[in-house]
């Protein structure tokens, strides 16, 4: 384990976020946004830029999700232990939260590459005796508790990751908030900034926000209103006190409740949205703003089945450090393609049965679908009129694997996993059906290499990106989605995949479950079962165009060339 002191001279960048998926052990993510934030920490290791991570130890993890008799999801804790994955450091420093001290101790995780490349997180634990029992928890339960609760987190990673940067010696030019959960950083770099009474008009701001925004950055994911975290203000107050000037704070937050949605868009020199519609719909919900757009990618390494590796490995030994070489795909043997395949599909099957006692086939073609579960991914748009998907299930057999988690204060979610059990019990003579509990990133890496269709079905344009077609298009795993996120970017009608609904129709929404059912039945399953040779062709096409181009080793490099180069000296 490499000491904090060997990265201080080169790191100049950091990069925060609430949830990091570090590695499936460390229970610090809770779906998407954490994972790509691994992702991206993956590639900052490969590429050798020059990033630090922060982070919640969140010692209690997410949720563990089990399923009761009922088809219910069943939540409680999922604790892992940082000092199996991580070292403490001795350097401490202090938040003030309710007017008492809240000391904060850093455990360092050196991540180490296939290359050798190691890159620093920071993980933030306030578990410690000097603090009060309740402070003890607030890095204890991701994404848990009350309103309360979040904005003593959202403190401590923001104001308190700063502090502990700097008390630790990295010299930091550029902070990178992925999503607003870390938007109090730059509240604090915002108070630093203080300029003496003397030197400030009358009809001037006794703060520079010109010089935050230099070193800002902002990530945005979500354009759901729920997704973008508001503090009423007497909550505030009773947090942080006079930490920064209210009024001032209403200017940049907004003046019902602190928006940190808000708040980092007026504190960032650089916004981007995931993807390009994201960004387009982004600059909607909050006019004014110039919202780039940089694409997401996923880690081509990290979630290409071990079969698919060793073939592109025979052809491009280069391809895990520069996944854009995997345009060569196309060229690829059909009869390896489709054995590399099956090795995948295989491996899926056995999870399905080690898990959840159910024998799948091999030879029947196989949907997946794994999203949070909740309204506007719509997990349950495939079951809008079963008669009609049990009336194709019986003349065209296909199989379906299901997973996801709903937050445990989304009810509205967990009612969403027990309508889908129903289904599935419903639907268990026509259709073979499961869903595979407790969804991680193990689970995730076998189901998108496993399955011949991968299935998405959000409400446009709520998408942010979607990353699991992703990580299934580099295992030649063809997706069927709704033109939101990333897909409309991806998709190539029949090449590629294949797209539900038309982007240019009037009301492309209200008709999707009928156009998701006729591509099924007309076009997906006939060319599954009729014309093998066109179906392998399209495997070698998504990989070779979709694998190629949607890779986080691409997204890191833009970040880099458009952003860390200019913000950081690179």
């Amino acid at each position: 384990m490499k000491s904090v002191d060997s990265f201080l001279p080169r790191t100049r960048i950091a990069y925060f976020s609430m949830e990091i998926a570090i590695r499936s052990e460390m229970h610090t993510y809770s779906g998407g946004l954490g994972v790509l934030a691994g992702d991206i920490m993956r590639s900052c290791a490969d590429l050798e830029l020059p990033v630090v991570l922060v982070t919640l130890a969140s010692r209690s993890g997410y949720l563990k999700q089990a399923i009761d008799a009922r088809g219910r999801q069943v939540d409680s804790p999922d604790p892992w232990d940082p000092s199996a994955w991580a070292s403490p450091l001795q350097t401490t420093t202090a938040v003030s939260i309710e007017g008492r001290e809240v000391w904060i101790r850093p455990w360092l995780h050196c991540f180490t590459c296939p290359l050798g490349r190691c890159i620093p997180v920071i993980l933030l634990d306030t578990d410690l005796e000097a603090n009060a029992p309740e402070h003890r928890r607030i890095t204890d339960s991701l994404y848990g508790g009350d309103t309360a609760y979040r904005l003593k987190q959202e403190i401590v990673l923001g104001v308190g990751g700063v502090r502990v940067l700097r008390a630790l010696g990295f010299e930091i030019k550029t902070y990178h908030m992925n999503e607003g959960h870390a938007a109090l950083l730059a509240l604090e770099l915002l108070r630093e900034s203080r300029r003496p009474p003397e030197y400030v008009g009358s009809d001037e701001s006794i703060y520079d926000p010109v010089r935050v925004r230099e070193m800002c950055v902002f990530t945005t994911h979500t354009p759901v209103a729920a997704g973008h975290d508001r503090f009423p203000y007497d909550l505030v107050t009773r947090c942080l006190g006079s930490y920064v000037d209210l009024a001032e704070l209403k200017l940049l937050a907004g003046a019902d409740g602190l928006n940190m949605t808000l708040l980092a868009l007026n504190l960032s020199g650089f916004i981007n949205g995931v993807a390009r519609r994201h960004a387009e719909t982004t600059s909607r919900f909050f006019p004014g703003f110039h919202v780039r757009a940089i694409t997401n990618g996923v880690h081509a390494p990290t979630w290409t089945h071990a079969s698919f590796a060793r073939l592109f490995e025979a052809r491009a030994p280069q391809w895990r450090h520069e996944p854009e070489m995997l345009s060569f795909a196309d060229q690829l043997a059909d009869d390896q393609v489709w054995a590399a395949h099956e090795d995948a599909k295989r491996d899926l099957l056995e999870l399905v049965k080690t898990t959840c006692g159910v024998a799948l086939r091999v030879d029947l073609p196989l949907l997946g679908f794994a999203r949070r579960m909740t309204g506007y991914k719509r997990p349950d748009l495939l079951f809008s009129d079963m008669a009609r998907l049990a009336e194709i299930g019986r003349r065209q057999p296909f199989q379906l694997v299901l997973a996801g988690k709903a937050h445990p204060n989304d009810e509205p979610g967990k009612r969403l996993i027990e309508e889908l059990h129903r289904h599935l019990a419903r639907l268990s003579d026509a259709v073979p059906m499961v869903f595979l509990p407790n969804y991680d990133m193990r689970i995730a890496a076998t189901l998108v290499a496993g399955a011949d269709v991968w299935l998405n079905t959000p409400l446009p344009p709520l998408e942010a990106s979607g990353t699991s077609g992703m990580k299934a298009a580099l295992n030649g795993v063809l997706n069927l989605s709704v033109l939101d996120g990333w897909w409309l970017e991806g998709c190539i009608e029949g090449v590629t995949g294949w797209a539900i609904g038309d982007d240019k129709a009037s009301d492309p929404v209200a008709d999707h479950a009928r156009l998701l059912y006729s591509k099924l039945d007309n076009t997906v399953l006939p060319l599954y079962y009729g014309d093998r040779r066109r179906w392998i062709w399209m495997m070698k096409q998504s990989i070779s165009k979709l694998g190629a181009y949607f890779n986080s080793q691409r997204m890191m490099r833009r970040y880099a060339s458009e952003i860390y180069l200019r913000s950081s000296g690179l």
